[in-house]
């Protein structure tokens, strides 16, 4: 089940990468899907905690379901 949070702080595709990246160290598994211009995420295969670890430590902020 795939689930979309808001995520501040990313501007171009360096940081969709390095979000998507911080997201699959966390749950290898995961789908990641990045809308830079809703400034949101699409993750089906990690849960919620996995995705705000992963955000949060790759310098970004997660603002929890869209």
């Amino acid at each position: 089940m795939s689930t979309t949070y808001r995520v501040t702080g990313m501007t171009c595709g360096g940081c969709a990468r390095s979000v998507e990246a911080a997201i699959k160290a966390e749950a290898p598994a995961a789908s990641v899907s990045i809308d830079l211009g809703t400034a949101t995420i699409t993750v089906d295969g990690a849960d919620e905690a996995q995705v705000k670890k992963a955000v949060d430590g790759a310098g970004f902020d997660f603002q929890g379901a869209a």
